[in-house]
């Protein structure tokens, strides 16, 4: 199937892009990486009659550290930059362990992550990643600039926060205060799949406490779900086998998964609750875990 028809427009600057939005409204996309939009269109179910491509507009391809350990991301940085990125090994191994199951090969090379977290898929990695480290997302608008909490910016399946005349230009993790360790684990069918349940953790340690602690679920629910009381129950006090038990078990009950194809909604909270153990697990001492599993 062909997409309908539709203008295309690559402005050269972010005023232009605004100002291309604003006149498309509500009929209006971005396209950057195009590895969501591209595959709807060609399915008819997105229709849009504008098409607002940024790939033209400079110095929004970078991924770098504020002076206080704060990562940047701009909005057309690719996945496999990221799996190949220093800075993440270093300052953010949570990001790191992820960058590698997101998608395949082909999807790596051209879409990005700052795309990923607007097209808001509940099954979508990056979101979760993100949320658990309490990212945000910055907007530009005909107002400015103006900075979104993930937990805000993601407000539903294939829905975000932002307005019809405003571009994500940049997601922005915040600074560890302490040892990063945690991990993102994914179970799929096959390689490239989507996640049937996907759990990020990511803590930060200090003297062998957990001073911060943040977990997110992936494809259990209409979008993703950031287990909190399952983060609180770790920090303050050391990885134990109680505290361990305690966060997956209220993790599980944090999901909301349901019956499909892809198996049981007991069966989802099984791995959810088996994958929050397994990384928990492996984090005393600022290790960090990735895995897919089919």
């Amino acid at each position: 199937m062909y997409p309908s028809r539709f203008r295309y427009e690559a402005p050269r600057s972010l005023d232009e892009a605004v100002s291309l939005l604003r006149e498309g409204g509500d009929d209006a996309k971005v396209l950057a990486g195009g590895q969501s939009l591209v595959p709807l269109m060609k399915l008819r179910f997105a229709s849009p009659e504008l098409i607002v491509d940024i790939n033209n507009l400079p110095g929004l391809d970078y991924e770098k550290q504020d002076a206080d350990g704060t990562i940047r991301i701009g909005a057309l940085r690719r996945h496999a930059s990221l799996e190949r990125s220093e800075l993440l090994k270093s300052r953010q191994p949570v990001m790191a362990a992820a960058a590698p199951l997101i998608a395949d090969p082909i999807v790596r090379n051209r879409g990005t992550l700052v795309g990923s977290l607007c097209h808001a898929d509940p099954q979508g990695d990056w979101a979760s990643v993100v949320t658990a480290l309490g990212g945000q997302v910055v907007a530009f608008g005909p107002g400015g600039r103006r900075t979104i909490p993930i937990t805000g910016f993601v407000s539903g399946p294939f829905q975000n926060a932002l307005a019809p005349d405003e571009i994500a230009i940049e997601a922005v993790i915040p600074a560890p205060k302490g040892t990063p360790a945690g991990g993102y684990l994914k179970l799929e069918r096959r390689v490239g799949d989507f996640a049937t349940v996907g759990v990020a953790v990511a803590l930060e340690m200090s003297g062998g406490t957990v001073i911060r602690a943040g977990i997110a679920l992936t494809g259990v629910g209409g979008s993703t779900i950031s287990a909190g009381e399952a983060a609180q129950a770790l920090t303050g006090g050391p990885l134990s086998a109680q505290s361990i038990a305690q966060a997956a078990d209220l993790a599980a009950g944090a999901a909301n998964p349901r019956t499909d194809h892809r198996g049981s909604a007991e069966y989802k909270r099984h791995m959810v609750k088996t994958f929050v153990a397994r990384i928990l697990s492996r984090a005393d001492g600022g290790a960090t875990v990735a895995e897919r599993a089919a």
